[in-house]
């Protein structure tokens, strides 16, 4: 296995950076206070993106910066002090999707190396080759292509372009990301990262003539979320994305938990590395394909890689699956304690399971609970407690302990 092949986590403040880092991430990529498109996860300002840059260098990753926004007049005089602010923090590579906004990197950071955005749109290989003569290193493909489609774009770019899909997460109802209905309903607009999400909306009807009366919209008497998308997951697929070319492998979700990035960023992780191993009889294990679920998640399916989706919408609700609940944070673990601190309750006698990084998940009873007086405790039930679990397993600082739901 001669390419390197990168597993690519989103970061949406500190705790989720250390989060990727910790479980997995070849790169992080994170939004800046301006030019992104989660600006509810904007949270790196020119101080902690340097901080950030330092922490991921110090482990040999990677760390990329979003400024894929499709900015206004008024905004683009603002550019160069985010782009200089983006060099001397020393990010190694901007996502950008606006031309403009492309060539001012070019102008103020002529090193940097520069990504385009999912949302350019890329679908044929002549755009890909486009993007590459005008100095961009890699392409984000729109998330609309089959693995064949990408075999081909593949097969007719330089080998030194990199190529990067998305294979895990929330997907949109529009081309790759770029929609209208945000900005046409509450004035949000998707484009400059201020989506309200009204695909996830449930919809009725009303005649012009009977206001107020509403009527539900049925689609095969699935119910009326006509426009909310499943998420994608591709944990099962990792050798068919490698083979057809994939680079770098990105998982949706700067606005997510640190317990969703740690969980999902080690699943892909560990199947990367299972892989890489022998690529040849790679077999997924079990208990990874199993850890996408312990996450809070939409139902799943494999979006357009496998062709045209034939159920990739989801009509009854647009909530969330949750089967499992973080209930500590592992601090230390000596003389016989796994010492933590509570995130959600849990009681005595209840089953747990504790991840750690590069690890399968390992299966523990409370048989005996102290508090941090270490009197014996029926149950955790003060946030942010520290307690502690009578144990002889081990795990690093930081593992997650959690229940099922």
């Amino acid at each position: 296995m001669n390419r390197t092949l990168e597993i690519l986590a989103p970061v949406g403040d500190m705790e989720r950076l250390y989060a990727a880092l910790d479980y997995g991430a070849d790169a992080v990529y994170l939004g800046g206070t301006m030019f992104g498109m989660r600006a509810g996860s904007a949270k790196f300002d020119a101080q902690s993106l340097k901080i950030a840059c330092n922490e991921a260098h110090s482990r040999g990753k990677r760390v990329y910066l979003t400024c894929n926004t499709l900015p206004h007049n008024n905004e683009m005089p603002m550019l160069e002090g985010f782009i200089k602010d983006a060099t001397n923090a020393g990010v190694d590579a901007m996502i950008a999707n606006d031309i403009g906004v492309f060539s001012l990197i070019k102008k103020y950071s002529p090193d940097m190396e520069i990504h385009i955005s999912t949302q350019a749109g890329i679908v044929n290989y002549v755009t890909a080759n486009e993007f590459y003569n005008m100095g961009a290193k890699r392409v984000v493909l729109a998330r609309e292509l089959s693995l064949e489609e990408i075999a081909e774009i593949r097969a007719k770019t330089p080998k030194d372009l990199e190529i990067e899909c998305f294979v895990h997460g929330a997907m949109c109802v529009s081309f790759s990301g770029r929609c209208l209905l945000s900005q046409y309903l509450v004035n949000r607009d998707a484009n400059r990262g201020e989506c309200a999400q009204p695909c996830r909306w449930g919809y009725h009807l009303m005649e012009e003539k009977r206001v107020g009366e509403f009527y539900p919209i049925f689609e095969e008497e699935k119910g009326s979320y006509i426009l909310n998308a499943k998420d994608m997951c591709m944990i099962d697929h990792i050798d068919k994305l490698a083979q057809a070319g994939v680079d770098s492998f990105k998982i949706e979700g700067r606005a997510k938990s640190s317990y969703y990035v740690s969980v999902v960023t080690n699943a892909y992780r560990m199947a990367m590395d299972i892989y890489k191993k022998d690529p040849e009889n790679y077999k997924l294990p079990e208990w990874i394909h199993d850890e996408v679920f312990k996450v809070s998640h939409r139902a799943y399916c494999t979006g357009f890689f496998f062709g045209h989706p034939k159920d990739c919408q989801y009509y009854e609700n647009s909530g969330y699956i949750r089967e499992y609940d973080v209930v500590a944070i592992v601090d230390k673990c000596e003389n016989g304690r796994i010492y933590a601190t509570q995130r959600n309750k849990f009681n005595k006698g209840d089953k747990l399971e504790v991840l750690a990084p590069y690890s399968k998940p390992v299966a523990l009873t409370a048989d005996e609970l102290f508090d941090e007086h270490d009197n014996t405790i029926d149950t955790a039930n003060h946030a942010m407690m520290r307690f502690s679990i009578a144990s002889d397993l081990e795990f690093p600082k930081n593992s997650i302990i959690r229940k099922e739901v």
